[in-house]
C-alpha cells in the first residue's frame, strides 16, 4: 500500500486544513501580493507669506492621488497606489531644497511643485543631485529651465511667453479702446519673481508705444504701502501694472481706492489676487476691474468643472494652483504608465517624450523643450461684478474687457 492509498487520520486530516487556510492567509505563496506603494514628493509651501497658494497647490495633488488611486494605481505597475510624501517648503528656498533631501532619504520617486519662482528653482536643483524627476507648477522663473537640468519640468508657462501673451493682449485691449492709456507705473516684490517680469516688462512695453513713468519695487510681506499709493497719486500713471503675490496685491489695490488713486485700468501679470476668488469675495469694490493675464483653468473643460464643485463643496476656494498641481500630478501617473516604470531614469525619459492632453488648462498637448511644456499658454481674466471672468482669447472668452475702468 502506497502513502497515497491510506486512509487519512483525524490528525492528519486537521493538519491538512491548518495548512490550506495558513496558505490562502499567505498572500505571498498562492496569490500575487499587493505591489508597494509608490511614494511621489508633493512640496508646496503651506506656512509663512505664500501659505494660502501652497494651500490650493497640496489641495490639487491630493485630488489628483486620490482619483488616480481609485481609478486602480499605476495599471502598467499591476496596480500600485501613489503615496504623498508631503514637504512644507515654509515659503523660502532654503526650507524648500531641505524638503527635497528628506524625501529623497524617504525614497520619493519624483517631486511636483515648488510654486514660487526661488523655491522651485532651489528644489529643482537639489533634487537634480539625485537625477530625481521634478515637475515644476508655477514657478515663472526662466532660469528654472536655462540651467539645462534634465531632471527638471515646468508644466505651466513662464515670463516669456507670459509676458509676451500679456503684452500682445493689452496692446489688442488699449487699441480696441482708442489707444487711451499711454503712460505705465510698474510695481513688483523685489524677489526674483516681480524683479524679473518688471525688467522684461520694462524692456517690451515701450517698444509699444508705452512709456514707463517708474518701477516701484516692493518687499514682501509689506504692511503698509500708502507711500506707494502716494507716489502713483503723484505719478497719474494710465496703467498701473502690479507683479505682487496675494497680501501685497490686495494691500495695493484697498490703499489705492482709500487714497483714490483712480488709473484708467490695473493690468496685472501673474499676479497673486487680481485671479483670485477669495480677494473678489472679500474685497470687491476694490478688486472690481482689475485685469491679469495669469494661469487659469479650461473653461471649457468637464473636468475642471467637477472639480470646481469638489473643491468647494469642500469649504474651499477654487484658484488656478489647484487644476494646475492636479495636472501635474496627471502627467506624472501618465508618465509611469508609459514607461511602466517608477525608476527615476525611465520617467524623466517619458516625461521628456510626454503628449499628455488629460489636464484641465487651456493648454495644447504637453510637449517638452528644454524642460519647458510648450503647449502651456496663460489667458487674461477681469474681474467683474464679483466674478472672474475670462476676456482673452476669445476661444475662452466668457466677457468682453471693461476698459477704461475709469472715464
Amino acid at each position: 500500500m502506497t502513502f497515497f492509498d491510506k486512509p487519512l487520520g483525524r490528525r492528519t486530516i486537521l493538519k491538512g486544513g491548518a495548512a490550506a487556510i495558513a496558505t490562502l492567509a499567505a498572500p505571498g505563496v498562492l496569490r500575487a501580493a499587493e505591489p508597494a506603494p509608490i511614494k511621489v514628493g508633493i512640496l508646496q509651501p503651506v506656512t509663512g507669506a505664500l501659505a494660502q497658494d501652497g494651500g490650493f497647490g497640496r489641495l490639487g495633488a491630493e485630488f489628483a492621488i486620490k482619483d488616480i488611486n481609485e481609478a486602480g494605481g499605476i495599471k502598467a505597475l499591476g496596480g500600485a497606489k501613489i503615496e504623498m510624501v508631503f514637504g512644507d517648503a515654509r515659503s523660502t528656498p532654503e526650507a524648500g531644497a531641505q524638503e527635497v533631501e528628506r524625501m529623497q532619504e524617504e525614497g520619493v520617486v519624483a517631486v511636483v511643485g515648488g510654486f514660487a519662482s526661488p523655491i522651485a528653482l532651489a528644489a529643482s536643483q537639489a533634487a537634480s543631485r539625485y537625477d530625481l524627476p521634478y515637475i515644476v507648477d508655477v514657478g515663472v522663473s526662466d532660469q528654472i529651465i536655462s540651467r539645462g537640468l534634465k531632471n527638471t519640468f515646468r508644466f505651466g508657462p513662464g515670463f516669456g511667453i507670459c509676458t509676451k501673451t500679456a503684452i500682445d493682449n493689452l496692446v489688442l485691449i488699449n487699441e480696441a479702446a482708442g489707444k487711451p492709456a499711454k503712460t505705465v507705473a510698474l510695481v513688483h516684490e523685489d524677489g526674483l519673481f516681480g524683479s524679473g517680469l518688471a525688467k522684461l516688462m520694462a524692456t517690451e512695453l515701450p517698444k509699444h508705444g508705452f512709456e514707463i513713468v517708474e518701477q516701484i519695487a516692493i518687499p514682501t510681506p509689506s504692511r503698509d504701502l500708502s507711500n506707494v499709493a502716494l507716489r502713483l497719486r503723484s505719478l497719474q500713471p494710465d496703467l498701473v501694472i502690479p507683479s505682487t503675490y496675494y497680501g501685497e496685491t490686495v494691500l495695493l489695490a484697498r490703499t489705492m481706492q482709500q487714497q483714490r488713486v483712480r488709473p484708467k485700468g490695473v493690468y496685472a501679470v501673474l499676479n497673486g489676487a487680481a485671479s483670485n476668488r477669495r480677494f473678489v469675495a472679500e474685497f470687491p469694490d476694490a478688486a472690481q476691474g482689475i485685469m491679469d493675464c495669469n494661469h487659469w483653468p479650461d473653461p471649457r473643460s468637464r473636468k475642471s468643472q467637477m472639480l470646481q464643485e469638489r473643491v468647494e463643496a469642500s469649504g474651499t476656494t477654487y484658484n488656478y494652483n489647484t487644476p494646475l498641481n492636479y495636472s501635474c500630478v496627471g502627467l506624472l501617473a501618465d508618465a509611469m504608465e508609459r514607461a511602466a516604470s517608477s525608476e527615476r531614469g525611465a520617467i524623466i525619459e517619458a516625461l521628456a517624450s510626454s503628449t499628455y492632453a488629460d489636464h484641465l488648462m487651456p493648454y495644447g498637448p504637453t510637449r517638452f523643450e528644454n524642460g519647458q511644456n510648450t503647449g502651456a499658454a496663460p489667458v487674461n481674466t477681469q474681474v467683474q461684478d464679483g466674478d472672474i471672468r475670462v476676456i482673452y482669447p476669445e476661444e475662452f472668452s466668457d466677457a468682453k474687457p471693461i476698459y477704461p475702468i475709469n472715464g
